[in-house]
């Protein structure tokens, strides 16, 4: 049983928020996972999200009064220190990645902040299978563990007003894949032609917490 407690907060009348004790990491994620595969059963969650590190759950039917509210949250934390690990047989997709040029425009800023060359960011970049660890930001956006850190860089100071869909990019510890165009904060060092949302689709998102994406360098661009 672990013996470190979550932390669990209202989200307004309609949901609650549970974040997870410690570091981010596949095992804590893989106990978020369990933990909302059982949540989303109990009568009174509509539904269990999955976060970073963190559990949303939204009432079918708001807990009526105090009472019921602490006892919800006891029943969850609870079941936190009981959540084993839950590992999920997902998909590894491959995305080919072009990097640096007019789709990598703060790969200069990369390697400024690591002092390491272009093909030094590219190699480690594109060496690890990342896990999938939630869905979210907007929608078929995956964010994703097991980036080396040593290319990690500090997200921008002032943000970009609009990056394109598939832009590659990293923001401190982490690196992601833009579904759609709109504001980022991040650093792009490259992009991709695939497609991550599809609303004609079932399930519209084409990735699910669980699959892995492996980076297949389709070109350097410098």
């Amino acid at each position: 049983m672990n013996t470190q407690r979550p932390s669990i907060s209202l989200l307004g009348t309609t949901a609650l928020l549970l974040e997870a004790p410690g570091e981010m990491n596949l095992g804590a994620q893989q106990r978020i996972w369990a933990l909302a595969r059982e949540a989303q059963t109990w009568p009174e969650i509509r539904e269990a999200v999955p976060g970073m590190n963190n559990l949303m759950l939204t009432f079918a039917r708001p807990p009526r009064g105090p009472g019921a509210l602490e006892a919800l949250e006891a029943r969850l934390c609870d079941a936190w220190d009981a959540a084993v690990a839950q590992p999920r047989e997902g998909r590894i997709v491959e995305l080919p990645v072009v990097y640096g040029g007019g789709g990598g425009p703060h790969m200069a800023d990369v390697v400024a902040h690591t002092g390491l060359n272009i093909d030094e960011i590219v190699e480690l970049h594109s060496a690890p299978l990342y896990p999938v660890y939630a869905l979210g930001s907007h929608p078929g956006y995956c964010y994703l563990g097991g980036m080396d850190a040593r290319i990690a860089t500090p997200r921008r100071k002032v943000p970009v007003l609009s990056i394109p869909g598939g832009a590659v990019s990293i923001g401190g510890a982490q690196t992601g894949v833009s579904a759609s165009a709109g504001p980022s904060g991040w650093n792009t060092i490259g992009s991709t032609a695939m497609s991550f949302f599809d609303p004609a689709q079932d399930p519209p998102a084409m990735l699910q917490p669980g699959d892995m994406i492996r980076f297949r360098v389709e070109g350097i661009v410098r």
